[in-house]
């Protein structure tokens, strides 16, 4: 055999090459969208058949079913999606990824774009170093879409010659004896390098590739393109692994739905191949079954599998789409919720796709806010439990506090925009200032949750450096995490009264008593520094935990100021 050491090395970096290519044109695509994706996503889901148009199109524009999987299941995570809206789009992403297969297969095979990409590339380099980010992320778009064809272009290169290496079609026949369970061999495959890979593309490429080279027929590349569709899954999978149950429910329905399809594909396996033989046939006049040397006919065997994936990811939506709500109940009965905290920072009145009435929709807006301060209200008690409670537990409040803090940006995002929307056009003055104290709110709240995870970030510091307080210490911010929570619940409380009128005084007194806390516990800090009780680093740290607090009491008001409608 003449294929050595160096030709794999070869075929594996044209492989990453490719695979970079895909990756930065991914990338570049989803900055050129910005915003506009995560707005796409949590907005047109209002039926299943939207969420599913939905998919598709997100995917279309990053040409990555990762990219999109893995944003629901992060939009799930976060409470803007739920698990059942999330269905469709998973179901779209699936079809949205077979038009890679297509760009693949016609501009790699029946036509030689490599020219033309390298020229682009050209074209586009110099616009990498520009100051406009539009501009800039447009490059970065055609550049990968360039060097994915060139990749290509090495990858077909770098696949040995099957003249040359016999050896190959040996190896090949020993897995082709099989009947069906060759078939399932090469699901297997394509499932497993999928999964290393983590890019289905990559494995869409190579089996393109290794059909137009005559390494294997048309049925074994229909199979390992089969895998390629559960591989695609894992990457979702492993994101969900640290997310709530809402969003492993999204990840596990995403392989459950591509295992279920593969099932009927199988049993009428032979009469697709023999469907998409006589459509090939027709259209070109050649059997993709037999494929000869013509370059022309294996080009013709790359349009056929891409047709086959097309359809093989179609039937499954029409044949499965009527049975996702039985799906639904079947993953929920596998991954059953745990109680309470299972829901947190999902929106709850707020609801997407049409609006109510102006004043209806900012009461649902008000209503939300009320459940996101209880919500922010939460990572107080996990703090407190973080910092006085059993260090054996630590590593579950942090986890708990920083995903809490990522899904209260996204809530106060979501919120702004539905009150930004709801207040569009004509508005009477009163709702107009109504809007504006919410919107102030939530700014405030979104802060309170940014200072509950920099003081996890000061725990996380102090176990590093090996710091620890002393029992005073510690006794003393027992007292001020008190007086924060005293004024959190007195905060919490009002809210409900916004449109009343509320009375500051209480609030006033609790924040000065904050204040004044926190300037008794200084001097008793310097006074403990001074004698040596503990080292400069966990002074550091207690007064970065007490700074943090008080101003936590800050912004307390600031809410409190923000219902009342005063300054």
């Amino acid at each position: 055999m003449s294929y050595t050491l160096f030709d794999f090395l070869q075929l594996i970096g044209s492989l990453g090459i490719f695979i970079f290519g895909m990756k930065t044109m991914s990338d570049g695509l989803q900055k050129v969208a910005g915003g506009r994706l995560r707005k796409i996503l949590t907005r047109m889901t209002a039926t299943r058949l939207m969420g599913v148009f939905t998919g598709f199109i997100v995917t279309v524009l990053t040409q990555s079913s990762t990219a999109t999987t893995v944003m629901v299941v992060s939009f799930v995570n976060a409470g803007l999606l739920t698990f059942l809206e999330s269905t469709g789009i998973i179901m779209g992403a699936n079809i949205g990824t077979t038009v890679t297969a297509w760009i693949v297969a016609v501009f790699g095979f029946k036509m030689s774009i490599t020219p033309v990409a390298v020229a682009l590339i050209g074209l586009f380099f110099p616009f990498l170093f520009s100051s406009r980010n539009k501009l800039k992320f447009t490059a970065e778009s055609v550049i990968g879409f360039g060097v994915l064809f060139i990749g290509l272009e090495f990858l077909k290169a770098s696949i040995p010659d099957i003249e040359k290496n016999p050896e190959i079609i040996v190896f090949l026949d020993q897995l082709t004896g099989f009947g069906l369970g060759s078939i399932l061999i090469f699901i297997g495959i394509g499932a497993l390098f999928t999964a290393v890979t983590q890019s289905s593309s990559a494995t869409t490429a190579l089996t393109l590739v290794m059909l137009f080279q005559g390494w294997m027929d048309f049925e074994l590349a229909a199979a390992m393109m089969i895998g390629q569709n559960i591989g695609t899954t894992i990457t979702a999978n492993i994101a969900a692994s640290i997310a709530n149950i809402h969003a492993k429910r999204a990840a596990v329905f995403h392989l459950l739905f591509n295992v279920i399809g593969i099932i009927p594909i199988l049993l009428m396996f032979p009469w697709i191949m023999q469907l998409i033989d006589s459509v090939m046939l027709t259209a070109t006049g050649s059997s993709i079954m037999d494929l000869t040397e013509d370059p022309a006919v294996r080009g013709n065997a790359t349009i056929g599998l891409s047709i086959f994936h097309t359809v093989f990811n179609l039937f499954n939506l029409v044949l499965l789409f009527a049975f996702v709500p039985v799906l639904v109940k079947y993953v929920e009965k596998m991954l059953p919720g745990r109680g309470e905290t299972e829901d947190e920072f999902h929106l709850k009145f707020i609801k997407r796709g049409l609006m109510s009435t102006t004043a209806l929709s900012i009461d649902q807006a008000h209503r939300e806010i009320e459940l996101y301060a209880n919500r922010v209200r939460k990572m107080h008690d996990a703090m407190k439990e973080l910092i006085l409670g059993d260090p054996k537990n630590a590593g579950k409040y942090v986890k708990r506090l920083e995903e809490s803090e990522r899904n209260s940006d996204n809530m106060e995002i979501e919120i702004a925009e539905y009150l930004t929307a709801a207040s569009e056009g004509s508005i009477a003055g009163q709702e107009s200032k109504r809007v504006r104290n919410m919107l102030r709110m939530i700014g405030d709240i979104e802060r309170i949750a940014d200072l509950y995870y920099n003081m996890t970030k000061n725990y996380e510091r102090a176990v590093e450096m090996d710091v620890t307080l002393n029992e005073e210490s510690l006794g003393e911010l027992k007292q001020m995490l008190e007086a924060v929570e005293e004024a959190f619940d007195s905060m919490i409380a009002r809210i409900p009264d916004m449109n009343g009128d509320v009375d500051l005084t209480d609030s006033i007194k609790l924040e000065l008593k904050i204040n004044r806390m926190r300037d008794d516990l200084k001097t008793n800090h310097y006074e403990r520094l001074q004698k040596g009780i503990y080292s400069p680093m966990a002074g550091i740290i207690y007064l970065d935990y007490l700074n943090r607090l008080e101003k936590i009491g800050d912004h307390i008001l600031n809410v409190n100021e923000a219902i009342s409608g005063k300054k």
